[in-house]
Order: structure tokens, then C-alpha cells, then sequence
């Protein structure tokens, strides 16, 4: 029996934004941090997944 995954992001803006902002404060509280190893990897990975993220909200329609 097969499991479907779970999409990366969703598929209305208003969801989008609300996980790209999620993922802008943590890029930013990492980057306070990043003098550290954890905060280095952390502001690492939440960098690429606002680029991503940031790069998937463009694409989605406006809700009228």
C-alpha cells in the first residue's frame, strides 16, 4: 500500500505566506546566532527554504 507524501508547500497565498514568514524569522534569529555551529547550520537550511519557499509563493494565484 503506497502512502502519499505530503506536498513542500501549499497551494493558497495566505498559507504561503504564513510558512514564508515563519522560515524569514527563523533565517533571522539564526543569523544572530551564527557564531555558533548550530546557529551557522540553522541559518544555513533556513536560508535555502526561504529561497524555495519565497521562489513557490510567487508562483501561486491570487484568491479573488
Amino acid at each position: 500500500m503506497k502512502v502519499p507524501l505530503a506536498p513542500l508547500y501549499v497551494r493558497n497565498r495566505r498559507d504561503g505566506s504564513r510558512l514564508l514568514s515563519s522560515a524569514v524569522v527563523a533565517f533571522s534569529i539564526s543569523t544572530t546566532q551564527i557564531q555558533h555551529a548550530a546557529g551557522g547550520w540553522l541559518a544555513l537550511v533556513s536560508g535555502v527554504v526561504c529561497i524555495y519557499w519565497g521562489l513557490a509563493y510567487r508562483r501561486l494565484r491570487v484568491e479573488r
